[in-house]
């Protein structure tokens, strides 16, 4: 059953911006953190940021940080990665995912057992 929704990809120019979204239900509203991954084609999936949900403490991979941000509205069920500076190597599926284990603000897929069905990002020159 779902219980993570993206939203908010789409085709951009180099250095323009979007905003994902995910929405949380049922089981992913008890989730300990919330993180952000992507994949391309032949390459392993990478962690961008995880987000503990009980006071908000974010993590970043070197690679988005200062163009990436993390955030949630807990009134809303949502939490939201607006994207700035994009490049054309952030081209790949974004999805959104929930841990339920305690220990889990590391850039580690393995610790995340709900995923959203992913969302398409496109940056061109």
């Amino acid at each position: 059953q779902v219980q993570l929704v993206e939203s908010g990809g789409g085709s951009v120019q180099a250095g323009g911006s979007l905003r994902l979204s995910c929405v949380a239900s049922g089981y992913a509203l008890r989730s300990y953190c919330m993180g952000w991954f992507r994949q391309t084609p032949g390459k392993e999936r990478e962690g961008l940021a995880v987000i503990y949900t009980s006071g908000g403490r974010t993590i970043y991979a070197d690679s988005v940080t200062g163009r990436f941000t993390n955030s949630q509205d807990n009134a809303k069920n949502t939490v939201s990665l607006p994207m700035n500076s994009l490049k054309p190597e952030d081209t790949a599926l974004y999805y959104c995912a929930a841990a339920y284990v305690h220990f889990c603000m590391v850039l580690d897929s393995g610790n995340f057992n709900s995923w959203g069905q992913g969302t398409q990002v496109t940056v061109s020159l």
